[in-house]
């Protein structure tokens, strides 16, 4: 079951051009293409001629060719011609999506086209602000979607998943952390205070003798996948606490989790960083230490999915650092609660937790 009306990332801006894309969302086959005038065009990958995928044929002007019987569809998804015959069939047409290309991802959106409001795609400005350079990738995770949200709102990991490069004891040691639910939203909050740096924060070089550095991991989740990591430290004792956060080191981690199948995800992410933004091999060491820790967790995420589909019914337990993914569960239950209702979601009051 997946939340419909609202807008997902279907895809990088560079993987769409003159040449379809098949690509699935929740649950649906997807085409997506270029005009010729640049903008994208997202309909149902599937030709009503004889099911064929139209992202195996090939675009001709703004039009999508089939590449099984060359029916041709338009972007509204209207046949305009079947090569072996001159009456088109009325029923001839397939389902077309909105789209609309920003934050250099092509979002789509998969619900209600009435309701499809632009202004309501999530904000990921740190893609292409001249303050930041972000890079990233999209990486196919064979669990579901849900699991990865549990794990990037899940801290603790960090110290035992990823000690290579973005974590170390310090994310684990008993400490207080914050974690605030309100109506449609969870932000987690954690500080370390005079911790050691991890490995990823050392290879910057804004670090010599291995100094001490006060910390910040604050984690922002909106549904249905997005979650966005302003992380950092600064030298132990300089006042990052306060807001002073000169010198050091500021990161940005932007995920959007999309659904292919119950069972398979896209993970869309990129790491934007505040510091030598001129330096293109800063941009790509950042990129590929914090690829190494994603594929560190897909690894586990992946061995998950097969231990839960062996028993869906085992029990779990909770411990206090999975607060955040329980409150972000919650969220979807209820909107996917009213989905289904067909009702409008009531909010609860904004909720405060230390845990």
């Amino acid at each position: 079951m997946f939340l419909k009306d609202y807008w997902y990332v279907a895809a990088w801006d560079y993987e769409i051009s003159d040449k379809p894309l098949g690509r699935t969302v929740l649950g649906e086959p997807i085409v997506l293409y270029r005009k010729a005038d640049g903008s994208p065009v997202a309909l149902q990958d599937r030709c009503p001629h004889r099911q064929a995928p139209l992202s195996m044929g090939k675009v001709i002007g703004d039009e999508l060719q089939c590449g099984y019987h060359g029916l041709r569809f338009n972007c509204e998804g209207a046949c305009t011609a079947v090569p072996s015959q001159t009456r088109i069939p009325p029923n001839a047409k397939v389902k077309t999506y909105p789209v609309v290309e920003r934050y250099r991802w092509i979002w789509i959106w998969m619900g209600d086209p009435a309701k499809a409001d632009s202004s309501l795609i999530t904000d990921y400005h740190w893609l292409e602000s001249p303050e930041w350079r972000a890079k990233g990738d999209v990486i196919h995770v064979r669990c579901n979607w849900q699991l990865i949200i549990d794990n990037l709102l899940d801290l603790s990991h960090l110290a035992f998943v990823h000690t290579s490069t973005i974590g170390n004891i310090a994310v684990a040691a008993p400490s207080e952390f914050k974690v605030e639910r309100k109506m449609e939203s969870v932000t987690i909050t954690l500080w370390m205070l005079d911790a050691p740096p991890p490995p990823s924060f050392l290879r910057t070089g804004r670090f010599p003798n291995h100094v001490n550095v006060d910390r910040w991991l604050i984690t922002d989740y909106t549904p249905p996948g997005f979650v966005r990591i302003n992380s950092g430290a600064t030298e132990a004792g300089t006042g990052a606490p306060q807001g002073k956060r000169i010198g050091g080191v500021g990161f940005r981690n932007l995920d959007a989790i999309t659904p292919e199948t119950e069972r398979t995800t896209h993970y869309f992410w990129a790491q934007a960083h505040d510091f030598a933004v001129n330096d293109p091999e800063t941009t790509e060491r950042v990129f590929l230490q914090v690829r190494e820790a994603f594929l560190e967790d897909t690894a586990i995420l992946e061995a998950q999915q097969k231990l839960i589909d062996l028993d869906p019914g085992a029990p779990i337990i909770h411990l206090a650092a999975d607060a955040g993914g329980v409150e972000a569960r919650r969220i979807v239950e209820r909107l996917l609660k009213a989905q289904n209702n067909n009702t409008t979601p009531v909010g609860s009051t904004a909720i405060k937790a230390h845990v």
